[in-house]
């Protein structure tokens, strides 16, 4: 498999992002994996995997809602693998369980949106500049769920927050588009992972979306956020 380019992806410890990262490995990038220092271990492991299969890997300790160390987190991949060609801003929360939207704290509805909002918005921000500055285009992919496109009772704060990733998308790929890069976000169902156990479908299938945004043949598609959750409703 010939090199594809440089990939980070957040979040990539455990779920999704972890079964991203191996994709991408699989497709031929260079994979650079995030998390929250508390996985460290579980990025260890994933590196080592990603360099078992033949691919530079390097994993970045970062809060994605924290506008500092994301900037760091792109310029230390810039630094240590010579670009960014693919963003994956996968790094999310769950938040409160069943929680009547009258309830919701304040608090509890700023700690979702920092990471599952503010934290997209950061990473296409800097993974935006970085692949501007470089002149070759680039993919920036961001994580919504189907409850972005259809609230769900007893969630206000997650549904909020994926509803914002998606226009966060649609203003991205407006303004990115000039200078070749496309945005795009993936919408899953309910995945078997730490964050949802009622599985729609596996990791594997939304890594496997994933991949195809971020390939060449995706060119054409940009600011949409795709649904992949087994029929639970069409759209």
């Amino acid at each position: 498999m010939s090199f594809k380019g440089i990939a980070l992806v957040t979040g990539a410890a455990q779920g999704i992002g972890r079964g991203v990262a191996l994709r991408f490995a699989d497709d031929g990038y260079t994979v650079a994996v995030n998390d929250l220092g508390s996985n460290s271990e579980k990025l260890d492991s994933l590196v080592d995997e990603i360099q078992n299969k033949g691919r530079a890997s390097s994993k970045y300790i970062a809060d994605v809602s924290l506008e500092g160390e994301v900037k760091d987190m792109v310029d230390q991949v810039v630094r240590d693998h010579g670009g960014l060609d693919v963003m994956v801003a996968n790094a999310g929360i769950g938040g409160p369980i069943r929680l009547p939207f009258i309830e919701t704290s304040a608090e509890q509805w700023d700690r979702v949106m920092s990471v599952n909002a503010r934290g997209p918005f950061l990473c296409y921000k800097y993974a935006g500049l970085q692949m501007i500055k470089q002149g070759r285009g680039g993919r920036i992919i961001g994580a919504s769920s189907f409850s972005g496109k259809q609230g769900v009772p007893t969630k206000a704060a997650y549904s909020a927050s994926r509803f914002a990733v998606r226009g966060l998308t649609q203003v991205a790929a407006q303004e990115f588009g000039a200078h070749g890069i496309t945005v795009n976000a993936y919408a899953p169902g309910l995945i078997d992972t730490p964050m949802g156990t009622l599985a729609a479908q596996d990791d594997w299938d939304v890594a496997s979306l994933v991949s195809f945004l971020a390939s060449a043949e995706s060119q054409f598609i940009t600011g949409q956020t795709i649904s992949i959750n087994g029929g639970i409703f069409f759209d």
